[in-house]
């Protein structure tokens, strides 16, 4: 009998190594999980995130659901909202209603990205291929573009005033090498200053 489960062993780890494993690691998973950054190595702008983009996941927003137009918030509580949301990977913490001057020096990059405006920047950034407005799903999901949106149709077109910011967002990345916080993305504002300035669009 051991003869017969020692052989069968032997089998299996045989199988397994044939199907691309190996004697240590039979299913071959990597040993830790790569996480590269996108393609273009581009961050997008926090401050005309927080300014211009962030209001619209707070505002109230006519819906197209089966038919029905109602209002309701990306941040409410069976939409998007980080405790109580049911959509999906995409959060926004709905308290996060105050910038945060990017201009004074002792709000570094480390306090930014502690605060709650920048966990909604986070997640909002997860739903976004740079490059491609398009398949941004932080704007086809709105916009019933090919994807399904359980909240319905949030955007008539994508000439709508709040689609509009957010692909302008989407597609001004900071420059090669730049981060979230690179002044270079104030020309994004009219006059180009983060904290008085008008969005483009």
């Amino acid at each position: 009998m051991t003869f017969h489960r020692n052989l069968l062993s032997t089998v299996l780890l045989g199988t397994l190594v044939a199907c691309g494993g190996s004697s240590s690691n039979p299913f071959d998973n990597p040993p830790t999980i790569s996480n590269p950054e996108g393609a273009t190595g581009q961050h997008l702008s926090f401050a005309y995130f927080q300014k211009c983009v962030n209001p619209i996941f707070i505002a109230q927003l006519q819906i197209q659901l089966n038919g029905v137009t109602s209002t309701n918030t990306c941040a409410g509580s069976g939409c998007h909202d980080t405790v109580t949301g049911t959509g999906g990977a995409f959060r926004v913490v709905p308290a996060a209603t105050t910038p945060i001057d990017v201009t004074v020096a002792a709000n570094t990059p480390d306090v930014i990205r502690a605060s709650d405006i920048y966990k909604n920047f986070y997640s909002a950034q997860g739903e976004v291929i740079l490059g491609s407005v398009a398949q941004s799903r932080l704007l086809a999901k709105p916009l019933l573009l090919g994807v399904l949106h359980g909240g319905g149709l949030i955007f008539p077109s994508q000439n709508d005033p709040n689609a509009k910011l957010i692909q302008y967002w989407i597609s001004h990345p900071a420059p090669l090498g730049q981060d979230e916080f690179s002044t270079a993305s104030y020309s994004m504002f009219t006059p180009p200053d983060p904290m008085v300035g008008m969005c483009n669009s």
